[in-house]
């Protein structure tokens, strides 16, 4: 793992990123850094909430975007207007697909849309960005 790289822009803007291998400790050890960050930020209302977003982003990105070998970057921006947007970018090929309600698995991105105020996915090469 690398250290926290943080970067300020001229907009009050401020970022923190880290890249984790594939392994199933990535995913808690992503929202601890997570959870760093937003409390440094002061939006203790709004932890639980990140944390269950990084959770099944990070998840979601194990099992279908990293291939072996690789990992995944976890990007956690404070934004103007007191944005908070959580991205993580993998190298993994695809959409991935909202499951339906009825469905026994593959809640993640369901249990995403009901907890952020807005999400979506960008193209990256190689890979995507599921923020």
């Amino acid at each position: 793992m690398t250290d926290n790289n943080i970067t300020v822009s001229a907009t009050g803007n401020e970022m923190r990123e880290r890249f984790y291998p594939r392994r199933r400790q990535s995913v808690p050890a992503a929202r601890n850094f997570a959870a760093g960050a937003v409390a440094d930020w002061g939006f203790f209302h709004r932890i639980d909430d990140v944390l269950l977003c990084v959770s099944e982003l990070a998840t979601n990105a194990l099992l279908h975007g990293v291939p072996a070998g690789r990992g995944f970057l976890l990007r956690v921006r404070l934004c103007e207007g007191a944005v908070l947007r959580v991205e993580v970018h993998d190298s993994g090929g695809g959409v991935p697909q909202v499951a339906d309600v009825a469905d026994e698995g593959g809640r993640g991105l369901l249990l995403v849309d009901a907890m952020a105020d807005k999400w979506g996915v960008g193209e990256r090469e190689p890979g995507k960005v599921v923020w």
